[in-house]
């Protein structure tokens, strides 16, 4: 509990000093061992990774879960959760979601207004707000401090609402959230309207933003926490594919050139697996 503890309160203190913080998206353990190799302070899941190695469009709750135990278990690194709706629609219910996720070993985790349902992307105001009170109560209740984070959905379901979206991150903000997210936000105008609403950090995610954008641009602009979801899982099925249709298609190998050698690799993974933050 105690190394629980440490992780919790150098997740915290990265939300409250100045500037901004990159969080990237492993999917796996070898994945975030990497990224932890690399210097970072934190990582984040990604519940659109874990489905491509899975070879699915969606997950389950369970294997939610299980991917962030062997994250959490992968470096000594904070480890915030894409827990998509939580795995339930009733209030009390999603918000067990969280107790099992700090249980599996994270320190932070996402709940959501997005219901699954494409006949009905977004749950109604006054149950996701609801949903995000329950959850918060949750997070308060644990023995090590739990950083919530609360997701306004409409502008990656087809829902262009920027007001709404504002007033449900406001409304997620008075029930208890510790952290604002709104999917969707693609150039820096919005962002700094969006941050200029609330009084909590605001996490942006770039795989919908103008991928021109600086963490110094971001930074400027208010935003205190920078992820990337899946992108960086689609960057790799892009390189695995390419390597596939040069092999196919040209008889040829040339994508052996940007392999780095396994021994690289293997030193990633061990200096991945025993990282602290610099």
């Amino acid at each position: 509990m105690k190394a629980l503890a440490d992780m919790a309160a150098r997740f915290q203190e990265l939300h409250r000093r100045p500037g901004a913080f990159v969080i990237p998206n492993p999917w796996d353990a070898g994945t975030a061992r990497l990224l932890a190799s690399l210097g970072f302070e934190a990582l984040a899941t990604t519940s659109l990774g874990l489905a491509i190695t899975l070879g699915r469009g969606s997950v389950t709750p369970v294997e939610i879960l299980d991917n962030c135990k062997a994250i959490a278990d992968a470096t000594k690194l904070p480890v915030n959760a894409d827990l998509e709706n939580c795995g339930a629609h009733d209030p009390r219910a999603a918000a067990e979601m969280i107790r099992l996720a700090f249980r599996a070993g994270v320190v932070g985790g996402s709940i959501e207004d997005a219901t699954g349902d494409p006949d009905k992307p977004i749950y109604d105001f006054a149950l996701a707000v609801e949903r995000v009170q329950a959850a918060a109560e949750v997070a308060r209740s644990l023995p090590v401090p739990f950083m919530l984070t609360a997701r306004a959905e409409n502008l990656i379901n087809g829902r262009d609402e920027l007001d709404d979206t504002i007033r449900r991150l406001q409304a997620f903000e008075a029930a208890g959230a510790d952290v604002l997210y709104a999917p969707g936000l693609k150039d820096l105008a919005t962002i700094r309207t969006v941050v200029s609403a609330v009084g909590k950090p605001v996490n942006v995610v770039m795989s919908h933003a103008d991928p021109s954008l600086t963490v110094a641009d971001l930074a400027e602009a208010g935003v205190k926490r920078i992820s990337v979801g899946g992108s960086i899982a689609r960057h790799l099925v892009a390189a695995f594919l390419n390597a596939g249709r040069e092999m196919k298609e040209k008889g040829a190998f040339t994508f052996l050139r940007d392999a780095p050698p396994s021994k690289q690799i293997k030193a990633a993974f061990a200096a991945g697996a025993g990282a602290k933050p610099v």
